[in-house]
């Protein structure tokens, strides 16, 4: 296991691999808040882009595996972004593509304009507009995991968040019963409770870079077509992929076809 110590006694987990290609990329992973490296690794995505002469990075946020975590302090949104230029300044990876999953996708680009190197941006379902709904969602869902722990947030948000196929899979395991309050100490349950504090008020029309962003026709919490269109259309570079097998984890729904639109763009970059 690899780590880069952030702050003492503060260590974030990493797995880098350095582009085999001389004009190859790093595709630098940029978890949700309950996320893991092992999104990334899955065979048809990090290997498969490995495979293709580009490099890959994946780490953990303090307070998801591996990582350290001490509290609350650890687990807000500017500690995140932090931690994200930190490391890749530490590591300095070739021609870096920061690619965010949902909120991860809104970290990346924060930490690209608070001086974190790339060469472009990959979205996943990110877009979406602060607000009442916006708030009313992300609030509801802290109170869900208060309540039930993450059990009872799945399980009242995947129907609308991803493929009938996936659902349908679930269905088979899901119990709709037994849920535990979240521990308010756990890492991952304080990454959701602090992600309240995140500043969705983002200056788009800053990103002097290409951005890719591929949303998910099943993700019917947050993407909205029009607040969407909205906020890309202040990206001067700015392209979509639009996924209609998929909802909102396009890389665990679709992984093969998320590394084909990942490959495409860096073709075009």
């Amino acid at each position: 296991m690899t780590f880069f110590e952030v702050a003492a006694g503060r260590s974030l987990y990493y797995e880098h691999s350095a582009p085999s290609a001389p004009d190859g990329r790093t595709f630098v992973f940029v978890n949700a808040l309950t996320g893991n490296t092992e999104t990334w690794q899955h065979a048809a995505i990090g290997p498969a882009l490995r495979v293709a002469g580009h490099g890959t990075l994946c780490y953990n946020f303090r307070g998801q595996a591996e990582s350290g975590f001490a509290g609350p302090e650890d687990a807000q949104p500017a500690v995140i972004v932090a931690d994200l230029v930190a490391l890749l300044d530490h590591l300095g990876p070739a021609r870096p593509v920061l690619v965010g999953l949902s909120i991860g996708g809104l970290f990346a680009a924060q930490a690209h304009l608070a001086g974190a190197a790339a060469d472009a941006l990959v979205f996943i379902n990110t877009l979406r507009k602060p607000g009442l709904r916006l708030d009313w969602i992300n609030r509801a869902m802290v109170a869900a995991a208060t309540l039930g722990g993450s059990q009872l947030v799945m399980e009242m948000n995947l129907p609308h968040l991803v493929n009938p196929e996936m659902l349908a899979g679930a269905r088979e395991t899901a119990s709709f019963a037994g849920y535990s309050p979240a521990d308010p100490a756990d890492g991952l349950f304080q990454l959701l409770a602090q992600s309240l504090a995140t500043d969705w008020d983002f200056p788009y029309e800053r990103l002097a870079l290409p951005v890719l962003s591929l949303t998910g026709v099943y993700d019917r919490v947050f993407r909205v077509d029009a607040d969407k269109a909205e906020l890309a259309a202040r990206i001067a570079d700015h392209r979509e992929v639009i996924f209609d097998n998929a909802g909102h984890l396009i890389p665990v729904e679709r992984p093969a076809a998320f590394t084909a639109a990942l490959l495409d763009f860096a073709g075009q970059l």
